[in-house]
């Protein structure tokens, strides 16, 4: 268990992004995938669903052993709160009521985002777009670990240990490398999402916040779904930066193992990302990708090539608009340096 791994340091390359080509050439040669990029009409009913759903199961475990309350958290919950996570990053590309209707989907986060827990629905907007803006960016993109997690969780016990605390790292990674003032959507955010929490523990006692909360940090951590995190940006293989999966899990996920598909696309909806790749069989089916999101929890703690250092990093040139909805912003080495 004490075998240290074999990166030292990050990926460093000095080029574009390769989604911004790939959509290039798929839009000239198939134009008709611009059709796809519309609102799912049907996606806020069964985010609305789980919600209820969710509700429903903080109170039936009111009165449950506290044992039973973290079972059912880690294997029903926990899922379910994970699949809402992912609502909320198609939400943030406003997948539920399109772009011209903007406040109503960061609304609409902010109620998916009650059995989560903790607010969590505008932070991630904000920083968000920025991963698929500036894929890699030193220092802009917040998905990027930090360089003591690549030092330190360096042998396969501190990698499961990283697994474990992925929550922790993607909560406050942010703050430390990009930090950024808090919004007014922020506020609003923390303000209705401790209220229901106030509410809920109040008529029903504090089983339920914890059935919440403990769902969320334990189904984002050492789970299976939670093996998407690594699945899609971790270099498995040298060279390529985002990948994909195909398996069931992305029934109850969104679609967000369709990731390759994703990031060339990011306002198409993930029900209509299959779509993507059956019309552009020729530029995905040769391109490497995922079995299993559990055997890539498994390589990553115990392959000595891979640690939180296998990330891609590349210097990018901030966009001259940083709220505009663009995600093909092309590397320039200016502005961000890299560190020596």
């Amino acid at each position: 268990m004490g075998n240290k791994v074999t990166r030292d340091d990050f990926e460093w390359v000095y080029t574009e992004q390769p989604h911004t080509q790939r959509r290039r050439e798929i839009l000239a040669k198939y134009p008709s995938i611009k059709s796809l990029m519309v609102p799912d009409p049907t996606f806020k009913w069964i985010v609305t669903g789980m919600v209820l759903t969710q509700f429903l199961a903080c109170y039936l475990v009111k009165d449950l052993p506290w044992k039973w309350v973290f079972f059912w958290a880690y294997v029903f919950g926990g899922c379910i709160n994970h699949s809402l996570t992912l609502a909320i990053h198609d939400i943030s590309h406003n997948v539920p009521f399109g772009n011209k209707r903007a406040k109503w989907n960061r609304w609409f986060a902010v109620f998916a985002n009650l059995p989560i827990g903790v607010p969590y629905s505008a932070s991630f907007k904000k920083y968000h777009i920025d991963h698929h803006r500036y894929l890699g960016g030193h220092i802009l993109d917040t998905d990027i670990p930090t360089d003591f997690e690549g030092w330190f969780f360096c042998t396969p016990f501190r990698k499961l240990i990283w697994v474990i605390l992925q929550p922790v790292f993607y909560a406050f990674r942010p703050m430390f490398t990009n930090p950024r003032g808090v919004t007014q959507m922020e506020i609003y955010n923390g303000l209705v999402q401790f209220l229901a929490d106030f509410i809920i523990c109040h008529f029903w006692g504090v089983k339920p916040v914890v059935y919440f909360v403990g769902g969320t940090v334990l189904c984002t951590g050492l789970h299976p779904i939670a093996g998407h995190f690594i699945a899609e940006h971790y270099m498995f293989l040298k060279g390529y930066e985002t990948y994909s999966y195909y398996g069931s899990l992305n029934l109850i996920t969104f679609n967000v193992g369709y990731h390759m598909e994703h990031h060339d696309f990011p306002s198409i909806p993930g029900s209509r990302l299959p779509m993507v790749k059956k019309i552009a069989a020729e530029y995905y089916d040769t391109l490497p990708q995922h079995q299993s999101w559990v055997r890539v929890l498994w390589d990553f703690i115990f392959d000595k090539t891979i640690s939180p250092y296998a990330r891609v990093k590349r210097i990018c040139k901030l966009a001259d608009n940083p709220e505009r909805h663009h995600y093909s912003t092309p590397y320039k080495k200016t502005d961000v340096s890299r560190p020596s």
